[in-house]
């Protein structure tokens, strides 16, 4: 039995932030001990500062590695991508499919049931975002492509489900059924509302039938008003109704975030998302996207008319964006970044939280919150460029 004790650094075990020091025994964690602790027979490594938590759990990204999961939606590219964004600390991942054809969701279906059956580290199921969005907020997705839900969709993600340990679904409540959505939920779906143009009747109606997420909030959606609050609106009084946030301080205004946090009603909560593309962990320029050119500059990606296209974006710099814009309390961000992305995907019994029994899956981080180190199962992972 080999064991190794990390000290000398702050401990964020996914609940509580404060000085301790981590037991790691053969790749797994033994336990989270006070900072003065000194067990026998172990490694002792001295970490000089910083701080110590759980990989990050991202639910949306795109791409990695300089490759996009549309172009390719095969075991390699997950391999690929896998690999960058672990390098960035993203230790769980939902890959995502952006709206694309019947035959790439079903290949990409294929990809992830496949990577998961071999072992893959960091896959823990699929996120489709389309194609049964609306064409009024549409995004960066292709119009050729969004189509409301038919029988055959619903049967197709209902099979889905059965095969992957985790599928979630980004939906505009105008383009499917409330009892569509039900039918889903059942089936194990995680359906996130976004892209959608809908009121907060429509919307809450389609909480009422099961959804339990919203895609990226603010963005591509329905906003908040005083006489018809939206999406947003929906999202701040939804109960247990959880939404991603790309914390970049371009697609959502630091002063936006802080007021969204302070006003979001329980217990549902708001997490991090990088809503990464191919860039990601590379320094690549440019890339396409259903053929048309993305372009990557001043920590932007976006199409020839200045449509955002995804973001230019690693967790690290978003719980930057956090602390140093937004103010949030520094408990609150990192769990935005781990166990409340774990909760809402129901992934709370793999990741998320530094617990005994679990993958010695974790990350120090230097006080002004960027990564020094990696180690997945224990061991150490090389730094992707950020």
């Amino acid at each position: 039995m080999t064991a190794t004790l990390y000290h000398g650094a702050d401990i964020f075990d996914g609940e509580r932030l404060g000085p301790g020091a981590l037991l790691v025994e053969d790749g797994r964690i033994a336990a989270v001990l006070p900072p003065n602790a000194a067990p026998t027979g172990v490694t002792n490594v001295d970490l000089d500062g910083g701080l110590l938590m759980p990989g990050f759990v991202d639910l949306q990204l795109n791409g990695g590695g300089g490759v996009m999961f549309n172009d390719a939606p095969c075991v390699e590219t997950l391999a690929t991508m896998a690999e960058a964004h672990a390098g960035l600390g993203a230790l769980t991942m939902l890959p995502t499919l952006i709206t694309d054809t019947p035959e790439i969701s079903e290949a990409a279906v294929a990809a992830v049931e496949a990577a998961v059956a071999s072992g893959m580290p960091g896959i823990a199921g699929l996120h489709l975002e389309g194609p049964h969005l609306s064409l009024a907020r549409k995004g960066a997705h292709d119009p050729a492509l969004i189509r409301p839900m038919g029988e055959g969709d619903l049967a197709f993600l209902m099979d889905a489900a059965k095969r992957l340990p985790r599928l979630l679904v980004t939906l505009a409540p105008e383009s499917v059924t409330n009892a569509q959505i039900a039918a889903l939920a059942k089936a194990g779906v995680i359906v996130s509302l976004g892209h959608t143009d809908a009121g907060f009747e429509t919307c809450r109606a389609a909480v009422s039938s099961g959804a339990t997420m919203a895609t990226h909030l603010f963005n591509a959606m329905s906003q908040f008003g005083s006489r018809e609050p939206g999406l947003v609106g929906a999202v701040l009084t939804g109960g247990a109704f959880d939404a991603g946030l790309i914390a970049d301080g371009i697609h959502v205004h630091p002063a936006a975030i802080r007021a969204a946090q302070a006003d979001k009603e329980g217990p549902g909560e708001l997490f991090l998302v990088t809503d990464a593309m191919a860039p990601a962990g590379t320094s690549v320029t440019s890339f396409t996207l259903n053929g048309r050119e993305i372009r990557r500059a001043d920590g932007r990606l976006t199409l020839a008319d200045g449509t955002l296209a995804g973001a230019d974006l690693d967790m690290a710099r978003a719980l930057r964006v956090l602390r140093d814009d937004v103010g949030i309390a520094l408990d609150r961000a990192l769990g935005m970044a781990t166990r409340i992305p774990a909760r809402a995907a129901r992934l709370s019994d793999r990741c998320g939280a530094l617990l005994p029994g679990r993958s010695a899956d974790f990350l120090h981080l230097s006080q002004e919150f960027h990564l020094v180190r990696i180690w997945r199962r224990g061991r150490d992972v090389p730094l992707s460029p950020a």
